[in-house]
């Protein structure tokens, strides 16, 4: 397990290094997010231990808004982060192209996101807690749709 910050560091240089820009926060965010469900889903351990709130427009960690607010990632293209370098790398293969509105749209059908939003109005700004255990719940959902889709059942 690597800290949070290690990981966005990450994501950041590959995103400069394929794009030749800042990746935008939203979509850090967002792929944060998948990094620690895939994560799970490979190893059952999370990416990393920062906790995800239910924003309006989908998970959001708190802490790495900060950073991203300070401007305080350096890009990393590379480093030797074992297992976790693959799950952050499936990830950025997967999503690393994709519009952030269209991620945020995605990350609004997770369980786990919907039920730290259970109650509250979608214009409505909240910062209720996304418990890892929920995004295991979205890891086991995500294990067993590739399951069948290898087999294909789907």
């Amino acid at each position: 397990m690597h800290d949070m910050k290690t990981a966005a560091s990450y994501l950041c240089g590959r995103y400069e290094k394929a794009y030749g820009q800042k990746i935008d926060e939203m979509k850090l965010h967002k792929l944060m997010y998948f990094a620690q469900r895939e994560s799970l889903i490979r190893t059952d351990e999370p990416l990393f231990e920062a906790e995800f709130q239910g924003w309006r427009f989908g998970p959001v960690l708190p802490d790495l808004r900060e950073l991203y607010k300070e401007n305080e990632f350096t890009p990393l293209e590379a480093l030797d982060l074992g297992a976790d370098q693959a799950v952050l790398d499936a990830v950025f293969d997967e999503y690393g192209d994709a519009d952030s509105w269209n991620l945020s749209l995605l990350s609004h059908g997770e369980i786990c996101w919907k039920r730290s939003r259970k109650g509250i109005a979608p214009h409505v700004s909240s910062s209720n807690p996304i418990p890892l255990e929920d995004i295991r719940l979205d890891a086991a959902r995500m294990k067993e749709r590739r399951t069948l889709l290898q087999q294909g059942l789907l």
